[in-house]
């Protein structure tokens, strides 16, 4: 539509803006998928329309996406810089839940870039995105695809964070809190969050914990579709084999095998 026929300037735009939604959720499930090339074909895409259409806050979240899974393939220098250049871009304007969720992107970037002061910048950054959804209320005006970005999503990702930093002391009490009320039918999400879970215990040295999360991990992320997921019953299945003389992991080891 947007390439074959003729419109108005705002109909255009319309159409640009559409085109760069539907490159976010397609992006999204390409990158899901484990199809990495795809998704930033598509991301870039996306992102290139969101530009043209001169709608900030849409770009900084495409650019975002795309820096996340950057930081998550071992591109951590390239996924910081766009990270950093989403947030930027978007500028102070952005609704609340936009800056929200781009700095929580930077402080996963940073803490996938790894190293003190790379530690230090992603605490930084969870403290402005808490402090960004503060300022959200019912009368502020966020697109309609920010819709799960709350309180509890960043709670996950500071706990995550946590994690990846070896302070499961800090992360344990989080990711409880979170999955004590999350909604159970969101599969997917729940067996990605307790894997965060099953690795903090085993940071913490509670293997029989570990291993009881990473049961459930298993269980939930059995028919699951989901690249992602499966990597991360991976990371949680290395970091048991650790404990692996511990009777409860050993059985957890053995049937993932």
């Amino acid at each position: 539509m947007y390439r074959e026929h003729s419109y108005a300037d705002l109909t255009g735009r319309q159409l640009l803006v559409q085109i760069g939604e539907l490159a976010q959720i397609a992006g999204w499930i390409a990158s899901d998928a484990g199809q990495h090339e795809e998704a930033e074909r598509i991301y870039r895409l996306g992102l290139s329309a969101a530009t043209q259409a001169e709608d900030r806050t849409l770009a900084g979240n495409l650019a975002g996406s795309l820096a996340y899974q950057l930081s998550n393939v071992g591109r951590e220098v390239e996924g910081l810089e766009l990270a950093r250049a989403a947030l930027n871009g978007a500028g102070p304007d952005a609704p609340p839940k936009a800056r929200a969720l781009y700095l929580d992107r930077v402080a996963w970037a940073h803490t996938k870039a790894g190293g003190a002061e790379n530690a230090q910048h992603a605490m930084r950054a969870l403290g402005e995105a808490s402090e960004a959804l503060t300022e959200d209320s019912e009368g502020t005006e966020s697109p309609a695809y920010l819709y799960w970005v709350d309180a509890g999503e960043l709670q996950v990702m500071e706990s995550r964070v946590f994690t990846e930093l070896r302070r499961p002391l800090r992360a344990v009490p989080l990711l409880r809190d979170v999955l004590g009320r999350y909604d159970a039918t969101h599969t997917r999400e729940m067996a990605l969050y307790l894997s965060w879970l099953a690795v903090a215990y085993a940071d913490a040295n509670e293997p029989e914990e570990a291993a009881a999360t990473a049961e459930r991990v298993l269980s939930m992320s059995a028919d699951v579709a989901s690249e992602r997921t499966a990597e991360r019953v991976r990371v949680v299945l290395a970091r048991l084999a650790e404990y692996a003389d511990v009777p409860e992991v050993r059985a957890v080891l053995d049937a993932a095998a």
